[in-house]
């Protein structure tokens, strides 16, 4: 799977003109100069560096969403303790705009004071 697919100019099938989108939808493009092999090879890197992140951010956002359903504001406040960094880091990285990180953070902050009014 850690593979990487090589196309040559032979693999692509004889077709009717098409756009570039439509190769690169269909996994036929191939790099054609040393820059653009470069270039592929950093936005894989990047793309997985940015997953590994996301993946992080959302499992301590599920947790604290996972405390505010089941009603146990002690629990929801830890797991938010633990993920307000989590989230901040993915931000300072670049897989998450500022601003859309400030805004789960937000969000999740606003969910817990609600329950906990509630209580």
């Amino acid at each position: 799977m850690g593979e990487l697919l090589k196309f040559t100019r032979e693999d692509i099938p004889e077709a009717p003109v098409c756009t570039i989108r439509e190769l690169n939808r269909r996994k036929y493009f191939v790099a054609n100069h040393k820059s653009a092999e470069k270039r592929n090879r950093q936005s894989q890197a990047r793309r997985l560096r940015n997953r590994v992140n996301k993946t992080q951010m959302k499992n301590a956002v599920r947790k604290v969403n996972e405390a505010v359903q089941v009603g146990s504001v002690d629990e929801a406040k830890e797991a938010l303790k633990i993920a307000i960094p989590v989230i901040a880091q993915t931000a300072a990285k670049g897989s998450l705009h500022k601003k859309n990180a400030s805004r789960k953070v937000s969000r999740l902050t606003k969910s817990i004071n609600k329950m906990q009014t509630a209580a």
